[in-house]
């Protein structure tokens, strides 16, 4: 094959390649542009190699930074090591792209050349970038998101820590809805959006006093907001709480918490309010309080929580009896925490389906399950309580847990019996009848829990479908010593029967109490006097 044969193939696949083809010379000068390049530069080859004046490729790029990647990578690639790398491409009548360079060296008689590939990576550039910025925004707000934040906290932390100099940590908790806050801070510092309704603000160099300047400003702005949806206003209120970072400034978790606590309590006095955590009583307790999250959250991936039980007497039968399941936390030193110290928080930051879930998997599909099933074939157990939280109660996915369980146990459903709290069940008197009604029909049955305790309306019972009314232990107490005590149960215990309800007492702690508890008609009685709770261990 001669050369102006090669030479002609070599040109016809030059002009068929899908990627840009140049060559230059040592001088950066153009010899030769495939047909696609021409069109991203848009420029023809004629214009390019002119022989008057070859262009540079440099002047073609319309980027400086591009211009000096090249030029950099040039002088490596005519010291013979090839070079690749990605920069964008802006020529003044061409259409901006990001390519990819490809360069080589080729050595001739007449001197050294340049060959040159440029693949488009536009798009794949594009994914990247979108990838990058969802990796680190929220998609509903377009904020920085928490993993960001938290990053850029730290680097904060460290910066404190290293340079000295005073931070601040606002910690944003709106409301109602989260609208505006990025036009409030404009360029006061970063925000983010960390999860749900919470926002964070980043302050750099800044005095904690200047600080909560902006976080009063931020709760003002806000609440003078009014958010309109479908001809309906609402009002917006923020609660804020601000954490100093200094030298002295642990770590960004530590501060994280702080803030976190302090806007709680800022919840807790009345909302829309900032509040900065200065490690008071209030603020370290709710900070306390937020740290159970994380060890309950352990406990149930540790499996570390306890089924525990108590007896509830039948007053006027003997033999057969019900129980109430009751949870205990295993802590990591292997100590039992009654639920009185983490209950709080698992209502609070919204755990307790997940411990509600845990309660009734444990008891009706893992081993206890079969010794349920036999304590009920052979009398000695006749009904086992369980109770549910009002956040489960309004769970769907809870709901529809509870009812799969029930489907796949149908010989143990007559004898349970859910306990749904006396509050709960008047704050939320639609839901709780519904579910009521809905776990009822598989046989199930309901108790109205800490009847007493708090509104104690009669009216609602008669609309309620529960099968027990379960009165509160502050009225069962003292009825051997207070005879208010005892007319007022008397009292509850009378409306219950004539409802067709079974009533039972609660925290009987006296044979006396339990006594007069069967004088006046109470059907069942549970507390210390009748059993102390133990680890539900079935024989």
């Amino acid at each position: 094959m001669d050369s102006e044969l090669e030479r002609e193939l070599l040109r016809a696949y030059i002009d068929s390649a899908n990627d840009g083809i140049f060559v230059i010379c040592d001088e950066m000068k153009f010899h030769v542009a495939n047909p696609l390049l021409e069109q991203w530069l848009g420029l023809g080859e004629a214009e390019l190699t002119a022989h008057g004046r070859r262009i540079p490729i440099t002047e073609l790029f319309g980027s400086a930074e591009t211009e000096a990647l090249f030029c950099s990578q040039f002088i490596k690639v005519l010291q013979g090591k090839p070079a690749s790398f990605e920069a964008a491409l802006n020529p003044p009548k061409g259409t901006p792209r990001w390519v990819e360079f490809s360069l080589s060296r080729v050595q001739l008689e007449v001197g050294d050349l340049v060959i040159g590939i440029l693949r488009d990576v536009t798009e794949r550039r594009r994914l990247h970038t979108t990838l990058q910025h969802n990796a680190s925004h929220d998609d509903l707000t377009g904020l920085l998101n928490r993993r960001e934040f938290q990053m850029r906290l730290n680097a904060l932390v460290d910066t404190a820590h290293t340079r000295g100099g005073q931070h601040a940590l606002i910690y944003v908790d709106l409301d109602q809805l989260g609208v505006c806050l990025n036009a409030l801070v404009k360029d006061q510092g970063v925000l983010a959006r960390l999860g749900g309704d919470e926002f964070g603000l980043l302050l750099n160099d800044i005095p904690i006093e200047q600080a909560m300047a902006v976080a009063e400003a931020l709760c003002d702005a806000v609440a003078a907001y009014r958010f309109t949806w479908q001809e309906q206003h609402f009002d917006i209120t923020a609660s804020i709480g601000v954490r100093a970072i200094t030298a002295e400034t642990v770590s960004a978790e530590d501060v994280l918490s702080a803030a976190d606590a302090a806007c709680y309590v800022a919840k807790d006095q009345g909302r829309n309010r900032a509040q900065l955590y200065f490690g008071g009583k209030a603020c370290a307790g709710k900070r306390q309080e937020m740290q159970w999250v994380g060890k309950i959250q352990k406990a149930l991936e540790e499996n570390r929580l306890q089924i525990w039980q108590q007896s509830i007497l039948n007053l006027s039968a003997q033999g057969a009896t019900q129980f109430e399941v009751l949870l205990r936390l295993v802590d990591e030193q292997g100590g039992i925490v009654a639920p009185g110290q983490f209950f709080p928080a698992a209502e609070r930051y919204g755990l307790m389906p997940a411990i509600d879930r845990w309660v009734i998997n444990h008891l009706l599909l893992d081993a206890q399950h079969a010794g349920l099933r036999a304590a009920l074939d052979n009398q000695t157990v006749t009904r086992c309580a369980i109770n549910l939280s009002g956040a489960s109660l309004n769970d769907d996915r809870f709901v529809e847990y509870l009812e799969a369980i029930l489907k796949r146990n149908p010989l143990l459903c007559s004898a349970l019996c859910f306990e749904i709290t006396e509050t709960v069940a008047v704050a939320n008197f639609g839901r709780a009848r519904e579910v009521i009604n809905t776990v009822k029909q598989f046989g199930c049955q309901f108790a109205l829990d800490d009847f007493g305790s708090g509104m104690s309306s009669f009216g609602y019972l008669k609309n309620l479908p529960v099968d027990y009314l379960k009165i509160d232990g502050s009225l069962v107490r003292q009825i051997d010593s207070n005879p208010t005590d005892l007319a007022m149960l008397d009292a509850i215990n009378r409306i219950g029967q004539v409802l067709g309800l079974q009533t039972v007492a609660e925290f009987v702690e006296s044979e006396r109490s339990l006594q007069l508890l069967r004088d006046i008609g109470v059907n069942y009685a549970q507390g210390y006097a009748i059993h102390r709770p133990e680890l539900l261990a079935w024989r």
